[in-house]
């Protein structure tokens, strides 16, 4: 197909998938440039390849053609790549025994180091609360580098998660100066779950007192805190070690 207006019934479609409204009402979304649609591709998750007219990119998925003007309208880039794809959400399932838990994480630069952190350091599933920026915002899809592909991922309620780890005999373990142990010294767990908490109030109270072990991370005391996604990346390093 070849679409040349942006008064297209498709052409609209696509460009309110900029917004997590229709995004939750289609169960789709999409990513901008080569790279994250490869990885959309290989993983199974791409339905349609919109491309720049004239271009020479080339997938085994239906495709569709657009003017420049059409590809800027639905791109939320300021430089559109050319290359567009939408994608169908993921269906995934908590599985495995090391897992990451997001209570309110904000940002989406923040989320998307994580799920980048979590692929390189191994860990089974991410779980994100309901109060969780976004897992599907362009920019966190931009930040994770197309790593959410490559990721098993839960959004769910994270108490009731909590209380069901526990019995499976999983440590759950959260970050704390304040009576907590030195990272370097914890004593590692063959099952696992790490809670890392918002950007301005941490994890919350009613989730910590969940929690079996506290941790923190050593470092200069001229520098008070790292933000989240810096930290749990040291955390998973040193878990993973």
């Amino acid at each position: 197909m070849f679409y040349s207006s942006i008064s297209n019934g498709h052409v609209k479609d696509l460009k309110k998938l900029n917004s997590k409204k229709y995004r939750d009402l289609s169960g789709l979304f999409l990513v901008d440039g080569e790279h994250m649609v490869i990885e959309a591709f290989n993983s199974g998750y791409l339905d349609e390849l919109i491309l720049l007219e004239g271009s020479s990119f080339s997938l085994d998925v239906r495709t569709s053609y657009v003017t420049l003007e059409v590809m800027k309208y639905i791109s939320c880039l300021d430089s559109p790549s050319g290359v567009i794809g939408v994608c169908r959400k993921k269906d995934s399932v908590l599985s495995g025994n090391r897992i990451v838990i997001l209570d309110d994480v904000q940002d989406p630069g923040n989320l998307g180091t994580i799920i980048r952190s979590s692929v390189a350091f191994n860990v089974d599933t991410l779980v994100m609360s309901h109060g969780c920026v976004d897992l599907y915002n362009p920019k966190v899809i931009r930040a994770s580098q197309g790593m959410l592909f490559k990721l098993n991922i839960v959004i769910t309620d994270i108490y009731d998660l909590i209380v069901d780890l526990k019995k499976n005999n999983y440590t759950v373990y959260s970050t704390s100066v304040i009576g907590g142990n030195s990272l370097k010294s914890i004593e590692k767990s063959s099952r696992f779950a790490i809670i890392m908490g918002n950007e301005g109030n941490g994890v919350s109270d009613s989730i910590n007192s969940l929690c079996d072990k506290f941790i923190y991370i050593d470092m200069n005391p001229l520098c008070e805190s790292l933000n989240v996604g810096v930290a749990t990346s040291i955390i998973l390093y040193e878990l993973d070690k």
